[in-house]
């Protein structure tokens, strides 16, 4: 059975192997796979990719939302989510450090690494 982890590797090697030109903005964010778990979603128990990217690197992120759902969509994933890493870490209503310790030590890495060129 593929694990969430295996199919957000997956998803960072067809990106890093095929699209080295996005590779370079999406390296240096935070990519996890998730289980919708919502009422509302139309396949239950879809599984939808997450990426958390620095606020530098938010809007380049989102120009290449296309093809990182063409991705997304052949290794069936239902959507992609790019969500501002850096404004999550400072909005003191999320407790990230409390509620997702792991998560909140992946994202201050990410918003606190220097981009290389």
């Amino acid at each position: 059975m593929i694990t969430e982890e295996d199919l957000a590797q997956q998803f960072t090697l067809i990106i890093e192997q095929a699209h080295p030109r996005a590779w370079t903005t999406l390296r240096h964010c935070y990519v996890k796979v998730l289980n919708s778990r919502s009422k509302g979603a139309y396949i239950a128990h879809a599984k939808y990719i997450r990426i958390y990217c620095p606020d530098r690197l938010i809007a380049a992120v989102v120009a290449e939302k296309d093809l990182l759902i063409e991705v997304a969509e052949y290794l069936g994933l239902v959507e992609v989510v790019c969500l501002n890493a850096t404004n999550l870490l400072h909005d003191p209503k999320l407790q990230l450090k409390k509620a997702y310790p792991q998560l909140w030590l992946d994202l201050m890495w990410i918003v606190t690494q220097k981009q290389e060129s």
